[in-house]
């Protein structure tokens, strides 16, 4: 689609259930993700002109995978893409179709890695492009609401009328087409009849998060490999051993409760701190967040998931010395 007018949302397809096709309308979970092309979902909504409201839109296929399959080297594309089109004239919104089963670790990434001062709107389905009632279109024209929505900014996700911030967001549900929440911070806002209502502010850059040049993650050659590892009844500390010895840079765990550690495993992850492994504790609770204490031996993730936590120690260590 070339663009018309002044004004421009630009939308980037990287896969997903929403462009998912099944051998049957009836089946909901049989599907093969990322089959439909970005521009041929979107020639297939009618009320498309009606909520562009006279912007122009642009479509690019970064990428056509199952969000399962999310990869540091498709993230290093996208970042690459949006952070192209955050530059040029014209551009009001940028809107990313993604698979749900990453799409809060993607957010998170473009979040800290651009901290946006334009809107980027991930949206997905739950139901596959060839549904008897696909959830797809409808929530892509609340993106592109949001997108177009003046003063708004960062990296938002946008699923079933609710709009999550890219710190917050999370997948709560394997089925439901309402699978995202905010925890306990709850939702940015709604997006009602192409309409936005909102209830708190925009997202801004994670706290404590060291500012990383885009060119820095786009150009890498060699990611850091960090790791998630999970407290639990009877935790050892044998896949932090086996990690370390494999040359792991960093662990992430997830821990119960306000960050506790069995024993064993908080004594592994201490000795793999000596070692020089940086390590970081995250509570594997879907709502709060640790409250650390002073004398703490292990770093907590400020409040990030355990896979946020693990993106934002990537980045960190992306740095240059």
């Amino acid at each position: 689609m070339a663009p018309s007018a002044e004004k421009k949302i630009v939308v980037l397809g990287t896969g997903g259930t929403i462009a998912g096709t099944a051998a049957s309308a009836g089946d909901n979970i049989g599907y093969t993700a990322a089959q439909v092309g970005v521009a041929q979902l979107l020639d297939a909504i009618p009320a498309l002109p009606t909520v562009l409201a006279g912007h122009a839109l642009l479509t690019e296929q970064v990428a056509q995978i199952d969000s399962k399959d999310m990869s540091v080297a498709v993230w290093q594309q996208l970042a690459g893409r949006v952070g192209h089109w955050l530059t040029q004239p014209g551009v009001q919104g940028i809107i990313v179709t993604h698979g749900t089963d990453t799409l809060e670790e993607t957010a998170y990434f473009l979040q800290a890695l651009l901290d946006p001062p334009k809107p980027v709107v991930l949206t997905c389905a739950m139901r596959p492009a060839t549904a008897v009632a696909p959830d797809g279109p409808q929530n892509l024209l609340d993106a592109i609401a949001v997108a177009r929505c003046p003063g708004a900014r960062g990296v938002v996700a946008v699923c079933a009328g609710t709009l999550h911030g890219a710190l917050e967001v999370q997948k709560v549900h394997p089925y439901q087409v309402n699978a995202f929440s905010s925890g306990d911070a709850g939702p940015i806002g709604y997006v009602e009849e192409g309409r936005l209502r909102l209830l708190r502010d925009w997202p801004k850059a994670p706290t404590g998060q060291i500012p990383i040049a885009i060119e820095t993650v786009v150009n890498a050659t060699r990611w850091p490999r960090v790791e998630i590892v999970m407290n639990y009844a009877g935790a050892s500390g044998a896949m932090v051993q086996a990690l370390v010895a494999q040359g792991v840079q960093g662990l992430v765990v997830a821990a119960t409760g306000n960050g506790t550690l069995h024993h064993d495993l908080q004594d592994a992850l201490l000795a793999a701190q000596r070692a020089g492994v940086r390590v970081v504790r995250a509570s594997r609770c879907p709502n709060g967040r640790v409250l650390a204490q002073p004398g703490d031996p292990i770093a907590d993730s400020q409040g990030l998931s355990a896979v946020k936590a693990r993106v934002a120690l990537m980045l960190a260590l992306l740095q240059p010395p």
